[in-house]
């Protein structure tokens, strides 16, 4: 097994887990409370669905993660949002559960807002906290901390829908070929390469319908290699090669078929060595925790860029991290215990805070 990796076996559980848990650091903090209860007694509540563009995404990955948990004998509930108008809150309320296994995708559910609500229920959950998530799941103000904390990304600048009638002079002397991108979406939902000034035009108007500003990002050409990293331990990394052109989009991401994926990456090992260190380094300029997944390019001019960080990768059966876990060995559902086993509070509120010391469970892996 790689170094750094920590994998569940498939017998793991109980005393054995939380043996493993503590061996490598993945023993999540304690949520408000004094009662201790072993995550294996605890309830499980997988949040999937929400009402993102990514929706469908999010069902696959829940049900995944649910199989998954319930195979090693987890007390899981699927807790489904959206569809019926029922707030998320009321359907939290009513599960009564321990702890949150994020499976949502996309905006409300990947960008801070769930997270917030779960901080001020006492309601541990995996992935990052509320501001990791936000600043990933906003595309300039993470090449923004990119950029303060030295992390290389291609140039950018933003467009708005004021902009629209005044293309030429906002582009300038930036150059083609460029890819759009709404600025607050996820699964390359709404990005599209330009390569002259009437391709840039329609690209922004589709980018627009998705968001109130789309990033303009230099097209940069290289090899799109992702990195997998789970409680800031780099798990490996994976090539991926869509066979439609070079552009890594919704359909090349979710169709089975439509793109290669090599891993280990055709990268000297030297330079692969960097390319992992990076995709560490640009997790920690967000501050995103749990099981992350990093973006990027590597050129054959030596140069490596970060194109942005996924706080809660997919699960699905055609998503990146799991193949990358596999590669490291760990099994599907040993990646989903040793991310549910990363399940914690991040704001550090107190029961009093919280004005209801009742709703804040309180957990240890034992």
């Amino acid at each position: 097994m790689a170094v750094g990796v920590h994998a569940f076996p498939a017998g793991a559980c109980g005393n054995e887990r939380a043996r493993l848990a503590r061996m490598f650091g993945t023993e999540p903090a304690r949520a408000i409370g004094s009662a201790e209860v072993p995550v294996g007694e605890m309830r499980v509540g997988v949040l999937m669905g929400g009402y993102s563009s990514e929706r469908e995404v999010s069902l696959r990955t829940g049900e995944g993660v649910v199989e998954a948990l319930q195979s090693r004998g987890h007390d899981v509930t699927r807790i489904l949002w959206g569809g019926d108008g029922t707030p998320l809150y009321e359907l939290l309320r009513r599960s009564a559960i321990d702890i949150a296994f994020l499976a949502l995708h996309g905006r409300g559910g990947e960008d801070g807002c769930v997270q917030g609500m779960l901080e001020l229920m006492g309601i541990p959950y995996t992935g990052s906290g509320v501001l990791g998530s936000a600043l990933a799941m906003d595309k300039l103000k993470a090449k923004e901390m990119f950029r303060l904390h030295n992390v290389p990304t291609p140039p950018y600048y933003t467009v708005g829908r004021a902009d629209l009638d005044d293309v030429v002079h906002v582009h300038g002397s930036f150059g083609f070929p460029v890819v759009v991108k709404p600025r607050r979406e996820g699964s390359s939902i709404g990005v599209a390469k330009a390569n002259q000034l009437s391709e840039l035009v329609s690209a922004l108007e589709n980018a627009l319908e998705h968001d109130e500003q789309a990033v303009v990002e230099r097209h940069v050409r290289g090899t799109e290699i992702h990195v997998g990293i789970l409680d800031g331990r780099v798990l490996g990394a994976i090539e991926v090669a869509p066979k439609s052109g070079d552009l890594y989009d919704y359909r090349s991401k979710y169709t089975a078929g439509l793109t290669e994926t090599i891993c280990p990456p055709r990268v000297p090992a030297t330079r692969m060595r960097g390319v992992l260190n990076l995709g560490a380094c640009a997790t920690r300029a967000l501050g995103c925790t749990g099981a992350c997944r990093v973006d990027l390019l590597v050129t054959e001019g030596e140069n490596e860029y970060v194109l942005e960080v996924n706080s809660l990768p997919g699960l699905t059966p055609t998503s990146l991290l799991p193949k990358i876990a596999a590669s490291a060995g760990m099994d599907y559902a040993s990646l989903c215990e040793a991310i549910l086993a990363g399940a914690r509070l991040h704001a550090g509120l107190t029961s009093q805070s919280l004005g209801d010391p009742s709703m804040s469970p309180s957990f240890a892996i034992a």
